[in-house]
């Protein structure tokens, strides 16, 4: 059986809250024993994430939005250096499984788009876009509201189920 893959959304700039918030999740990922895809910048939710996931022994995934492979989170175990610039964000979504996303702007308000549009459940971690935009973004879309990682965790794990993957 293929390995189960929760991408992690957010920020490359962060508040410190954001930041305990992206390393807490990607230590839980890495503890149900599913892969953590981030962007793979060393900033932000991104560094913080791989990071999380990396401390706990789990397997990280950095989608690149450049080509140069050196570039990557500290802790990525597989880089994938994408040369597509923000057109990275759909390999990011389609890649996983469930998405989680934490508090971000433009790049992770268009990875929230992109995975409601292609039907990836997603877990808001302490981040709400706004019902109207997440409505708009696709009627029928599986989101929730999570205001801690353990909350967030439980919604991927509840998620995983419905989709056969836990």
């Amino acid at each position: 059986m293929r390995k189960t893959i929760v991408g992690v959304m957010g920020g490359c700039s962060a508040d410190e809250r954001t930041l305990e918030n992206a390393r807490e999740i990607g230590r839980l990922i890495a503890e149900n024993g599913w892969t953590l895809l981030s962007g793979g910048r060393p900033t932000g939710v991104m560094q913080a994430s791989v990071t999380g996931a990396h401390e706990a022994g789990g397997l990280t995934i950095g989608v690149l939005y450049d080509e140069d492979r050196d570039q990557g989170s500290e802790g990525l175990d597989i880089v994938i250096p994408s040369g597509m610039g923000a057109g990275r964000n759909a390999i990011n979504v389609l890649s996983s499984d469930v998405v989680v996303a934490c508090r971000g702007t433009g790049g992770t308000i268009s990875e929230i788009a992109l995975a409601l549009r292609f039907g990836r459940p997603v877990v808001l971690l302490d981040f709400d876009p706004g019902e109207a935009f997440l409505k708009a973004s696709a009627p029928e879309a599986k989101y929730s509201l999570a205001a801690t990682p353990d909350e967030a965790a439980k919604m991927v794990a509840a998620y995983l189920k419905e989709l056969g993957r836990a």
